[in-house]
């Protein structure tokens, strides 16, 4: 046994050092497979890459035209809306002095209705009036009007019931008293009327 180790060993010895190279080298210098020569030498055809570089541009042209229209609606729509508001503000410009300036016609509805009837303070009651006419047609020329609201129907939408009664020949839901008068401006309401309503 120990003999046919040494000859085995000394074979191994005599062995060209160079043969593993030579055998690495043969394995480097394998063929490469047929499809991927054939992949390599195949070159895209001019045309196609022409054909495919217009559909890239295309997509591209059609989603700045996509960008460009959703920018010019979403500009309009800020144009409109701006308008809009821009009209709001004029139609209802005046109602923030209306409604400081409804207090004060109110006082001098009150003090004409309990004003005293004699000769000392005529002149001074026809001032009132004159005053108070001024006023009301002030602010009629900005679009504030009364609302009327005496012996017509009750309108949840522009009147308020404080009070309801029962008044013989009157019918149910029909406004016997205004308690304070109510102002429209223009569309708008700018204070309900508070009433009492028929039972």
């Amino acid at each position: 046994m120990k003999k046919e180790m040494r000859v085995m060993s000394k074979k191994n010895e005599k062995r060209d050092p160079t043969e593993n190279e030579e055998i690495m080298e043969v394995e480097d210098e394998l063929p490469i497979p047929e499809d991927e020569v054939e992949n390599d030498l195949i070159e895209k055809d001019p045309l196609e890459v022409k054909e495919e570089e217009i559909a890239s541009l295309q997509d591209e042209l059609s989603k700045a035209k996509t960008d460009i229209a959703r920018a010019y609606a979403d500009t309009d729509n800020m144009r409109k809306r701006l308008q809009k508001e821009t009209d709001m503000a004029k139609k209802y410009r005046f109602q923030s002095a209306a409604l400081e300036l409804l207090p004060i016609l109110d006082s001098m509805n009150l003090a004409l209705a309990n004003a005293p009837e004699n000769d000392e303070t005529k002149n001074f009651v026809k001032g009132f009036e004159m005053i108070r006419t001024q006023l009301e047609n002030a602010m009629s020329n900005e679009g504030v009007k009364e609302i009327d609201a005496l012996n017509k129907p009750f309108d949840h939408n522009t009147m308020q019931a404080l009070m309801q009664e029962k008044v013989d020949g009157v019918e149910p839901g029909i406004v016997v008293e205004v308690l304070q008068k109510g102002y429209m401006l223009k569309d708008r309401i700018l204070r309900p009327a508070l009433v009492k309503v028929s039972e």
